[in-house]
């Protein structure tokens, strides 16, 4: 298990033969609210420090020191935050229960390194179980009632 925030700027690093040094760092984790998942890692990096994501089907690994990738994968080049309304940032995002009340901000997220799976999120509020997942937007982070 690990959380967002020990994963946000860590290297991003390709295979060995294909790396000479890393390819940027992470800037945020892209979460697929229906699979419960994390989808996408996005970094910046590059010539001219663009947000660039990969899917995460090509990670390798993802440790304490950085994000290794299976392959030599291209970046998709991201051209705005806005322009893609799956991936939100959930880190800082508000959180509303679906009868309509708040429950704060999103802290951190923990999930599962290898298999993707968000295993539960932190608010200012407290700790709410990755089954309550309703939806994401730009507003807000919608969560079932428990």
């Amino acid at each position: 298990m690990m959380l967002f925030t020990e994963v946000r700027g860590l290297p991003v690093l390709a295979p060995e033969p294909a790396g000479s040094g890393p390819l940027g760092t992470v800037s945020s984790l892209t979460v697929d609210v229906g699979s419960g998942s994390v989808s996408h890692v996005r970094f910046r990096g590059g010539r001219f420090g663009r947000e660039q994501a990969l899917p995460w089907d090509a990670v390798d690994t993802v440790g304490p020191g950085a994000v290794h990738l299976r392959s030599a994968a291209a970046p998709e080049s991201v051209p705005s935050h806005h322009d893609l309304p799956s991936h939100h940032d959930l880190l800082g995002h508000r959180v509303l229960v679906d009868t309509g009340t708040e429950h704060g901000t999103v802290l951190d997220v923990a999930f599962d390194t290898r298999t993707a799976r968000v295993l539960a999120l932190f608010t200012t509020h407290g700790e709410l179980p990755a089954d309550r997942l309703l939806g994401l937007g730009e507003y807000a982070l919608v969560v079932r009632a428990g």
